[in-house]
């Protein structure tokens, strides 16, 4: 399904809004002593400032070298996740970024180290290996060839894996333990959340980009050049774990379930106004955010969406140089003899018949199915098969409805999951405040 686009920005920064820690960029950090800057009015510049366009895309971050290799690897994982289409213009851009990234996770590795945390190339490879089926579905072997092949490499995967296990074991150790969470706070909450059962829940995505006066109208431009990328077909998700200033950057971007008294006043009242799988720019604290409107669901009610699916999928994929009106005689027959199923017991047969693939698919929830889809399953008999889906570049497949289980009753979050959404919420406010001393303390060489 394709999404839809709109841009509201506004034309002065937001002030500052009182909000819950649901929307990490949006939490103050008022453990932090806040200082005034003492510069004179009169002031001139003494020397030119460097020119970023001259400066390499390499670093020595603390003794330990960032190549420009690491960085061209990098950015081919990004091309990659954008359908290999990058404008020549946000290169650049993307290369900067990386290699904030690429800082950032070398000094999360090297304070885990400092603080004897280490995570051995077995827990790597281990963690690797999920990724290579679920991201790639190939082997390991088949997706180290397959990265090769786009000028990528496994390597800056695992760097990127070992910075994240680094870092988590390092909160763990030094930030979980001290994070305090009352009885009293969770009780408010699950009170709150019985008040408002049967209100409108959101799952919000977020690239957030922070802004002050004097930079705003160059953030407000960066935003427009990512929000037309992504129009273009690129992906949210990288594009938020590349450019946003939240904590939710590590899972690109995506905030969870919220409800609109847990957002900034702009942001809930946009998300109010969004149909699903739009992304609209608004003014956020401090900065502004693109908001990606995932889904819906009522708080505490059950959603026939969450009914759970047993599937077996009939796949058949068109040859390359296939024209459209040879494709269209093999939908009208695909369409035709699968409509004819009566039950999963037939469904191999008629795939035998039709030369066609079969995969049996459990546990699917009708939400995690593509749009067009939903309804019809919800809909469709037992044993009967939906009209073919997909594209001339894709293929086309039918799924026949094996079983479908009803959702169980709705229940609200337990005492001990508000308690544990708070601690993440506070140790990723802790996290975002201990990389930043981080990154104040470094010796960062840029070449």
């Amino acid at each position: 399904m394709k999404s839809i686009y709109r841009l509201a920005l506004v034309t002065s920064t937001a002030a500052v809004l009182a909000m819950t820690p649901a929307s990490s960029q949006s939490v103050a950090d008022e453990t932090v002593p806040q200082a005034t800057l003492d510069i004179p009015g009169g002031g001139q510049l003494l020397a030119k400032p460097s020119d970023p366009n001259v400066r390499k895309a390499t670093a020595i971050v603390n003794g330990e070298i960032i190549t420009g290799t690491e960085v061209d690897e990098r950015l081919a994982l990004i091309i990659l996740a954008n359908d290999g289409q990058l404008p020549a213009e946000e290169v650049a851009r993307f290369r900067s970024q990386i290699l904030t990234n690429l800082i950032d996770e070398t000094l999360q590795i090297q304070e885990a180290l400092a603080n004897e945390i280490e995570v051995t190339d077995g827990e790597v490879n281990q963690y690797f290996e999920r990724v290579a089926v679920q991201n790639f579905n190939r082997s390991v072997a088949e997706t180290e060839t397959y990265l090769s092949s786009k000028g990528s490499s496994i390597a800056t995967l695992k760097r990127q894996i070992k910075a994240e296990l680094s870092w988590n074991r390092l909160l763990s150790r030094n930030v979980r333990p001290f994070i305090n969470v009352s009885d009293d706070e969770v009780n408010a909450i699950m009170e709150r959340i019985n008040l408002t059962k049967g209100t409108t829940e959101y799952r919000l995505g977020e690239i957030y980009l922070s802004a002050t006066p004097e930079n705003q109208e160059q953030v407000y431009a960066n935003a427009r050049k990512i929000l037309e990328q992504i129009q273009q077909g690129g992906s949210f998700t990288a594009y938020a774990r590349q450019f946003s200033e939240a904590s939710t950057a590590a899972v690109g971007g995506d905030l969870g379930w919220v409800r609109m008294e847990q957002l900034p006043q702009s942001l809930a009242t946009a998300a109010s106004q969004m149909r699903e799988n739009e992304i609209v720019a608004v003014p956020a604290p401090g900065g502004i955010s693109l908001l990606l409107l995932i889904d819906k669901r009522q708080v505490a009610t059950t959603d026939p969406r969450d009914s759970v699916l047993s599937l077996k999928q009939l796949a058949i994929n068109f040859p390359a140089g296939t024209t459209e009106a040879k494709a269209g005689e093999t939908v009208k027959r695909f369409n035709s003899e699968t409509q004819k199923i009566r039950g999963c017991g037939t469904a191999d047969d008629t795939a035998k018949l039709l030369g066609a693939d079969v995969v049996n698919r459990d546990g699917i929830k009708v939400r995690d199915l593509p749009g067009p889809l939903q309804q019809i399953m919800l809909d469709l008999p037992i044993g009967q098969s939906t009209p073919p889906y997909g594209s001339l570049e894709d293929g086309i497949r039918v799924f026949v409805l094996c079983g479908r289980d009803a959702p169980e009753t709705a229940s609200q979050e337990s005492f001990d999951d508000v308690m544990s959404r708070l601690e993440d919420e506070r140790i990723n406010k802790r996290a975002r405040l201990y990389l930043r001393d981080l990154r104040r303390d470094a010796i960062i060489e840029y070449n």
